[in-house]
């Protein structure tokens, strides 16, 4: 039997079943050398770098010129577009009360409803004014018959007048041959001149019976004219904006309805509800009042007959054409505003009384003043001022700052008047900050759709 000898590498393989070769070894250390190499490079050199960026940005904040927004001043435009709050009216409106008292028998409008001048509105049921009537009637009937009886009196009077007169002349020849006695001439001359004195009594009393039948005759006439107010009509053509009554409503003494309006039965309420509780209110709506208190600064290019646009925020992209008809000629000393009434015609009734308008007058001004931003604007203990630019000695389009006072003008709320400290054309800072102060080095920057101008 032949013995074999166990080989050398099997034999250390037997020995050593975990061993890791040298190669191995490195490869693992390489490996993690990688690793670690990587975090390194992705960790900390980006962390290291952003600190060194801030670092460079805020030395630059600290460093840096701040920059501004600027706009030109310019003049304004000759021809300035003003618009003032105007209040709308009717051309003329009447609140209609009846003059006879009673209850309403019969009503024949509404509100809303177009009437005629003289249309009747309502009938009233006023007997008490029809027994007037009649009494009236009857006083002139008297009258008259008074009068009758007094000119038949008057001419008894006048005939015995005339044959007292002819008895006279007879008893005148027979007293010169002495037929008749002296006593009985003078009897019939005293009684022709009795005679002449009745006549000349009763033509009094005729002429007072004529007064009395005038007297009773206006009387009638006054009866008949309140017998007239039973009717209630328009006293001009219009719409009926306010109706209080109705059938059986008592009508006062003061010509209004008594009880609870039927405008206010709805609930709805306003001062266009309760004039009084008058019967009926009418409205002449074909053209309307638009009344504008007017500033001082302008009260002085207004005139009557000067055209104006209206506009009403209701009726978007319309604009309706007004003539001033009158003023006031003089200011309202509680708001130096001048009160100015226009006229605007209202043909298809769209517009109403009570609305809200816009007026816009057109101002012309031969020399208009300068006319700066809003925001350029600077308020403080040294009044109001602006910040000018001017070019800086460093260069390199830096302006230096200087603070300039100004006399300001009328407010258009984006854009104001420079009435003095300005010559035009300057740039000027908008909304300036704290950085903006006398002797400042700013970058100029043209603030996007400015107001006013734009930077250089």
């Amino acid at each position: 039997m032949i013995e074999t000898k166990p080989n050398e590498t099997d034999t250390v393989s037997q020995e050593h079943p975990h061993h890791v070769s040298r190669g191995k070894v490195m490869l693992i250390v390489l490996l993690l050398a990688t690793v670690f190499v990587a975090v390194w490079l992705g960790g900390y050199l980006p962390r290291r770098n952003q600190e060194n960026a801030a670092a460079a940005a805020a030395n630059d904040v600290k460093t840096a010129v701040p920059s501004v927004t600027t706009a030109l001043v310019r003049r304004s435009a000759a021809d300035v577009d003003i618009v003032l709050p105007g209040s709308v009216s009717a051309l003329s409106e009447a609140s209609i009360y009846s003059r006879a008292t009673g209850y309403v028998r019969k009503r024949y409008v509404d509100i809303g409803d177009h009437v005629k001048e003289g249309q009747l509105l309502a009938e009233i049921d006023a007997p008490d004014l029809d027994q007037q009537v009649a009494q009236a009637r009857a006083a002139v009937a008297q009258a008259k018959q008074q009068m009758g009886m007094a000119k038949a009196s008057l001419i008894q009077y006048d005939a015995q007048r005339d044959l007292a007169k002819a008895t006279l002349v007879r008893y005148e020849g027979l007293i010169k041959t002495g037929a008749v006695a002296q006593q009985d001439y003078e009897t019939q001359v005293s009684g022709a001149k009795t005679a002449d004195a009745l006549v000349v009594a009763q033509e009094a009393n005729v002429s007072a019976s004529q007064e009395n039948v005038n007297q009773a005759q206006a009387n009638l006439d006054r009866v008949i004219a309140l017998q007239e107010f039973k009717n209630v009509r328009a006293p001009f053509a219009g719409v009926v904006t306010v109706r209080n009554v109705d059938v059986g409503y008592l009508i006062s003494a003061n010509g209004g309805g008594q009880g609870t309006s039927p405008a206010t039965q709805s609930g709805a309420t306003g001062p266009n509800l309760a004039f009084g509780n008058e019967m009926f209110r009418v409205a002449q709506l074909g053209t309307l009042r638009i009344f504008v208190g007017v500033p001082q600064s302008i009260a002085s290019a207004i005139h009557p007959g000067m055209l104006a646009s209206v506009t009403f925020a209701d009726l978007p992209g319309k604009e309706f054409q007004a003539k001033v008809t009158r003023t006031a000629n003089t200011l309202d000393p509680s708001a130096r505003t001048l009160l100015t009434e226009l006229q605007l015609p209202n043909k298809d009734g769209k517009l109403f009384p009570g609305m809200y308008a816009s007026v816009h007058f057109r101002d012309h001004r031969d020399s208009p003043p300068l006319i700066v931003r809003g925001d350029a604007l600077i308020t403080n203990a040294g009044g109001i001022q602006v910040a000018v630019l001017t070019d800086a000695p460093q260069g390199g389009g830096l302006k230096t700052v200087h603070i300039v006072a100004v006399q300001p003008g009328k407010d258009y709320g984006a854009e104001l008047e420079i009435l003095g400290g300005l010559k035009g054309g300057e740039l000027v800072v908008s909304n300036p900050g704290d950085e903006v102060r006398e002797g400042a080095v700013v970058r100029p920057y043209a603030a996007a759709g400015a107001a006013g101008g734009s930077g250089r």
